[in-house]
């Protein structure tokens, strides 16, 4: 795949007036003193915007405050965050803040936490920002589509203490699936893309449009914040000479690291920050390529050199994060659960496919059918819990769990190196994956894969916290 353009290409809804009190009640995070308030507003509406490059067209998209992808939220963490959403769509929407952990009032599942958002209607979701780290919002009403179409956005809560960095970038990676006149395929939910790996698209974006060169300096340090915003695209990216480290994983610090092979690796959803050394010569350039599918590797973009360095090496400043304050799980009394995925493709699910696509993927046996879902899994509230995961299907399922962070502490009967905390895991075909957390978060919370053509045929399930 080349990087340039191609043409071959409720039952338990809460009502706004009782948030404050549902907030007050079931926040398990104490409020930090003198937190400041932050007021945003979002309007979710048809719009344009300009993905490829001339002479091509600017593509109809859906859009936050006229832009692709939406705004950057940025606070510092201990704010309280309050966002105003307007949804001037001609259907329903809600907006789902990607790995944070809130109050299940503020969650944004349709049907589940909140009533969803009615064309020309708006909601208010309100929240402290507990954790420091890269987040994103999405919709979760219809996400196939909605998200598919443009709506999403970044959120960056920054550390009190962050790394000196040089720079400090957000990327956010897509995946379009194009048609000639640069308009977004209308294929939506179709069956190939529902029973095998989901909606992968002919053209990949960074921000919004089709980049060429990331311009940097030689002694540079940049802090990159990378967000996978695809529908299912995995992303692998290969920086070449660069040696980039990872210092968090799904907004939580880790152990600065190197990635396996150089490579760092995204499922949807996912997010990893990394700090980037600029070690190239004055006017060089690096290419940083995509190698996530086999025999199919792109050229994402190049690094092209300054002809004046920075400066003469790299700093040697620390770069280690701050830990976030979340409840480490106890593995020798830890609860045990067992978790299996099965169908798809080649895995049986078609054989119970229902009219309308749903009925292909499930979660213990069980095939979701919209977000009114009664639990799978009620875990006491406050005790440390193992789930043992089982990827029983021919293809990768990116796992997400509302509301919590959890370890993961081994792949297939080995533990994990750096015990990671995560709230997206990918699971690759016939994996066993384990991972723990602490149920401090009361309420019924998603738990799907986040290839969202599997969550929308079925792998989708609710965990109850109590």
């Amino acid at each position: 795949m080349s990087f340039n353009y191609k043409t071959t290409v409720t039952r338990r809804a809460f009502v706004a007036s009782s948030l404050a009190g549902v907030m007050s009640a079931t926040l398990p995070f104490p409020r930090m003193a003198e937190a400041a308030t932050r007021k945003f507003s979002l309007r979710a509406a048809p719009g344009s915007t300009r993905l490829v490059p001339e002479p091509h067209p600017d593509t109809a998209a859906w859009c936050y405050n006229g832009k692709v992808p939406g705004p950057e939220i940025r606070i510092r963490q201990g704010d309280r965050l309050q966002v105003e959403v307007m949804n001037d769509l001609a259907e329903e929407t809600t907006v789902h803040w990607h790995g944070i952990r809130l109050p299940n009032a503020m969650d944004g599942v349709p049907h589940l936490t909140q009533g969803p958002i009615a064309p020309g209607d708006k909601f208010v979701y309100e929240f402290d920002a507990v954790d420091a780290g890269t987040f994103w919002y999405h919709p979760h009403q219809r996400s196939f589509e909605q998200v598919g179409r443009g709506l999403y956005g970044p959120l960056i809560v920054e550390e009190a203490n962050p790394p000196r960095v040089d720079r400090d970038v957000t990327w956010v990676l897509d995946d379009w699936r194009l048609a000639e006149d640069a308009s977004i395929s209308d294929d939506f939910g179709n069956a190939h893309d529902l029973s095998h790996a989901g909606r992968l698209g002919n053209t990949v974006t960074i921000n919004g449009h089709v980049p060429e060169t990331l311009e940097v300096a030689s002694g540079e340090r940049i802090r990159l914040r990378l967000i996978n915003a695809a529908n299912a695209r995995i992303f692998a990216l290969d920086f070449g000479d660069h040696t980039p480290r990872i210092i968090a994983l799904d907004r939580q610090p880790v152990t600065p690291h190197e990635p396996r092979d150089g490579v760092v690796v995204l499922g949807p959803a996912m997010r990893v920050d990394v700090i980037l050394d600029c070690t190239g010569k004055p006017g060089a350039q690096a290419q940083l390529v995509d190698r996530a599918y086999r025999g199919n590797d792109f050229r994402v973009l190049d690094f092209t050199y300054a002809e004046t360095a920075l400066r003469e090496a790299t700093p040697d400043w620390p770069i280690a994060l701050p830990t976030n304050p979340i409840p480490e799980p106890n593995l020798r009394s830890a609860q045990r659960h067992e978790v299996t995925f099965t169908g798809g493709m080649m895995g049986g699910g078609m054989m119970g496919m229902m009219h309308d696509g749903r009925g292909i993927w499930f979660v213990n046996g069980k095939a979701a059918e919209g977000h009114v879902l009664d639990p799978f899994l009620t875990l006491e509230r406050g005790a440390s819990h193992i789930l043992e995961m089982t990827n029983a299907t021919a293809f990768d399922h990116p796992i997400h769990l509302h509301g919590h962070s959890f370890r993961v502490i081994s792949r297939n009967g080995t533990p994990t190196q750096h015990r990671e905390w995560q709230d997206t895991v990918l699971m690759a075909p016939r994996e066993r994956v384990e991972i723990a957390f602490v149920a401090d978060n009361p309420g019924d919370w998603m738990f799907h894969c986040h290839i969202l053509e599997h969550q929308a045929a079925g792998m989708m399930g609710v965990i109850r916290v109590a």
